[in-house]
């Protein structure tokens, strides 16, 4: 009887002469393979090639797998089913295929293996190794089959369902939200099987399709025990020996302004005239890092989190309560520990001197921003702080005319404020407006935050080797590709951007200030913000683009940001010149914070879009049938974006249902041109749209044109 052929027979025979390729048949003809075992040997080749033990050459030849390129990066699925690895070494993108993906979900961090060949422009490659996994859990509807449980993933990007045995379901009740980990995937071919660790309810609860964003975050409100337990110890009184050490500044005049619904004050601020006709202004900073210390539960949790995430209906903290909304917290008639920075500042809002100091505060006020909004505006007075708030108000507009004569790019973007009732529903969508009483506050933060980078840079230029590093918040200059495509976008909707000229914030904001009207500048905004690099923290000082700043960091929000604390503690550090044994080492461990930091700030932004444009969704769909104005925001092959102006929710007309003609899509114009009719769709142009269709699960909207919208007749 003919010996059975294995894989590692037909590797061993390749391996002999790594150099030579075979064709199907004459390799199982050097192997001995019979015809009763050719269908099988077949299937083995097949398996090996998948595998990545051997290589599938160009016409059809076999032979051993040679050393191909290896790369990392994250793995970015489509829900058409392929994806895109977005390389660590910012290379070109790697075109993956459903079925190259192996065990790897989207945005899993992965090893891939580049073929021979392409698909269009992106080379192709086939994931040999999950190096981690994007997320803990996954949030999905637990169902339940014939024989065993499986939860379907709410996120259409993520293709597995996963198993759930009746033990691992933790009674979930089929069509509840859960989240599932994965525990066991034996093979691509097969399901992945999971455990149940949370039941989060009937998807129609209050509450639930918010709390299911967060969980698919691997976001948190509950803290383990031992963060719990620490931060239970912490006394609530300030020690006298505290208070002595320390600049004592409860008699001055302190307050904080923050929005109305906001829990955690993490920055307050004063404003005194001196002798000598200049000013002093206080920012004063909650002294987080006297309580949260290194190397504790309280401080590893902190790094875990790296930023507290503000979901359309809650907050998820990167501190527990006790900390963020208590004692680190500076509510008014409250003794709080604070790391200020005073800066004396002369009649032109120019600084002359400054001064960081561990101090103790008493805010004599809690105002919200539309508070300070009325004494600007001259409809309200508070005793003892009109004249302040207005002293104020002028400091912080020659600090902004002085930012933008230098350069600093001012984008005003305007967000959506949902308005939700006691179950959670959207009621209503507010366009949010920008204040005085907000830019106040910005630009003294602005202030505080380049002095203490400029002050570190300075003291480190002079004595690099004896000083720690530091942390700095750091907005690299744009791709030069990125602002060719931007150019081209702006020459569409009729604006020339000069290209010739060196690229520089300044040069960005003169050109948006000579947009004719106010849909084409709101366009032009968010482009320039696709275009523009994304703000990061690091060690390496590149300055901040946007802002036109050599020296920038984040200093002013301790409670929510884990980097404002660590510059908390360097700047403590430097101020007692206190050494470090191993500045390169320390270097590095910073570093790896400033990266962990900075993709902490990028899941945080998602899960906060994530949850608005769920309620936007919610909110749209009940207006089915409705008609509404709006400004052309996209336009592709198969139709056009409009965002209704009073929302700010975008949805799609299809190109089949605009006007009768056959429309021809111009990519350098951004425009449609109907063949027959001229009619031209553009961007920018305003629009009037009915809404025809919501999809709740893909937060996908429709709309029509209403001058060709058509009541279906009825049945």
């Amino acid at each position: 009887m003919r010996k059975k052929i294995t894989t590692t027979d037909i590797i061993r025979f390749l391996s002999r002469s790594s150099k030579q390729t075979y064709k199907t048949k004459t390799l199982a003809r050097q192997l001995g393979v019979t015809k009763s075992q050719y269908m099988e040997f077949k299937r083995l080749l097949k398996t090996l090639v998948k595998d990545g033990k051997i290589y599938k050459y160009p016409k059809s030849q076999f032979g051993i797998a040679r050393q191909a390129p290896e790369v990392t990066g994250e793995l970015r699925v489509k829900t058409q089913g392929y994806g895109f690895l977005k390389r660590d070494d910012a290379g070109d993108d790697i075109f993956v295929s459903q079925k190259n993906m192996g065990m790897a979900l989207h945005q899993d961090h992965v090893k891939v293996r580049l073929l021979a060949h392409s698909v269009g422009d992106s080379p192709e490659g086939m994931v040999v190794q999950v190096i981690e996994r994007a997320r803990k859990g996954i949030v999905g509807i637990y169902r339940h089959g014939l024989q065993t449980g499986f939860v379907v993933p709410d996120n259409l990007k993520i293709m597995r369902d996963i198993l759930v045995s009746d033990e691992d379901a933790a009674g979930a009740k089929p069509g509840q939200k859960v989240v599932v980990e994965i525990k066991n995937w034996e093979h691509e071919n097969l399901s992945p099987e999971g455990k149940i660790v949370e039941v989060l309810g009937d998807p129609d609860a209050p509450g639930v399709d918010v709390l299911s964003i967060a969980r698919a975050y691997d976001l948190s409100p509950i803290f383990p025990e031992q963060v719990e337990a620490e931060a239970a110890k912490i006394a609530t009184q300030i020690p006298e020996e505290e208070i002595r050490r320390r600049t004592d500044l409860r008699n001055d005049l302190i307050f904080t302004i923050d929005p109305v619904d906001s829990k955690d004050f993490d920055d307050a601020v004063s404003l005194k005239k001196l002798d000598d006709n200049t000013m002093l202004l206080g920012v004063h900073i909650a002294d987080v890092s006297a309580y949260v210390k290194p190397d504790t539960a309280l401080d590893r949790e902190a790094l875990q989190r790296g930023t507290s995430v503000y979901l359309v209906d809650r907050v998820v903290p990167m501190l527990p309560e006790k900390l963020s909304n208590k004692i680190c917290s500076l509510q008014p008639d409250e003794d709080r520990l604070a790391f200020s920075v005073l800066i004396r500042m002369d009649r032109s809002g120019q600084p002359l001197d400054f001064s960081f100091q561990e101090s103790i505060i008493r805010s004599k006020r809690r105002f919200t921003y539309e508070e300070v909004q009325q004494i600007i505006d001259g409809n309200a007075t508070v005793d003892g702080f009109d004249a302040t708030v207005r002293e104020m108000l002028a400091l912080s507009r020659l600090l902004l005319r002085k930012r933008l004569q230098a350069g600093s790019l001012e984008l005003d973007i305007p967000e959506a404020k949902i308005v939700l009732d006691e179950n959670g529903q959207p009621v209503d969508i507010l366009v949010g407006e920008r204040l005085d009483s907000h830019r106040l506050i910005e630009e003294f933060m602005l202030l505080a935050n380049r002095i203490v980078a400029r002050h570190f840079a300075d003291k480190l230029t002079k004595d690099p080797e004896s000083q720690p590093p530091f942390v700095y918040r750091i907005h690299e200059k744009p791709d030069k590709e990125k602002i060719k495509d931007f150019a081209i976008f702006t020459e569409a909707l009729g604006y020339r951007f000069d290209l010739k000229k060196r690229i520089h914030p300044r040069l960005f904001q003169e050109f948006l200030n000579g947009m004719r009207n106010e849909n084409d500048r709101r366009l032009i905004h968010n482009v320039l913000l696709r275009a523009l690099m994304k703000a990061r923290y690091s060690t390496d000082n590149a300055g901040h683009f946007g802002l036109a700043f050599k020296h920038y960091t984040h200093f002013t929000s301790p409670i929510r940001r884990y980097p404002d604390l660590i510059v908390h503690r360097l700047l403590k550090q430097y101020l007692s010149s206190s050494q470090i044994d191993d500045p390169k080492a320390f270097k590095q461990r910073l570093e790896k914070i400033c990266q962990s930091n900075s993709e902490s700030e990028i899941r945080a932004i998602e899960a906060e879009r994530e949850s608005i444009k769920l309620k936007q969704i919610q909110f749209i769909e009940k207006k089915i049938g409705e008609t509404f104005d709006g400004v052309i925001s996209g336009v592709v092959a198969f139709g056009i974006f409009v965002e209704i102006s009073q929302y700010l929710i975008e949805g799609l007309i299809h190109v089949r249902d605009l006007d009768s003609d056959y429309f021809i899509f111009d990519e350098k114009r951004y425009s449609l041109t109907g063949q027959s009719t001229g009619k031209v769709y553009r961007l920018g142009d305003p629009m009037r749209v009915r809404l025809v269709k919501v999809n709740k699960d893909e937060k996908l909207v429709d709309f029509m044109p209403e001058a060709n919208f058509k009541e279906p007749s009825p049945k």
